[in-house]
């Protein structure tokens, strides 16, 4: 099993939208790969709520079969479709990949 964290800060507007509207869109882009890729075996978004001034804005929580399947993932192109989205939308992103 392999466990696969993404935290994104967001620009304050991108898109044409909010921050919080991008939010909600990555989200919705990212939840929508469940089902379409093989090997996730978990996938979860979330905001953070403690709005400090180190934490992230998006976070993906993501559980893969085994390392192959993470790296399919990568290279997928449900998922290729979204990496220019979520790159204009933000500042900063941070990964852990780590297996269990």
């Amino acid at each position: 099993m392999v466990k696969h964290i993404v935290v994104w800060r967001l620009k304050d507007e991108a898109h044409g939208n909010d921050c919080q509207t991008n939010a909600n869109l990555i989200k919705e882009k990212l939840l929508a790969l469940r089902g379409q890729i093989p090997g996730i075996v978990v996938l979860e978004v979330g905001f953070d709520a403690s709005r400090s001034a180190v934490s992230g804005d998006v976070v993906l929580y993501s559980e893969f079969t085994d390392m192959t399947a993470l790296a399919e993932y990568q290279v997928h192109p449900a998922h290729e479709a979204l990496k220019p989205f979520i790159a204009e939308a933000t500042t900063e992103r941070r990964l852990v990949d780590y297996e269990v």
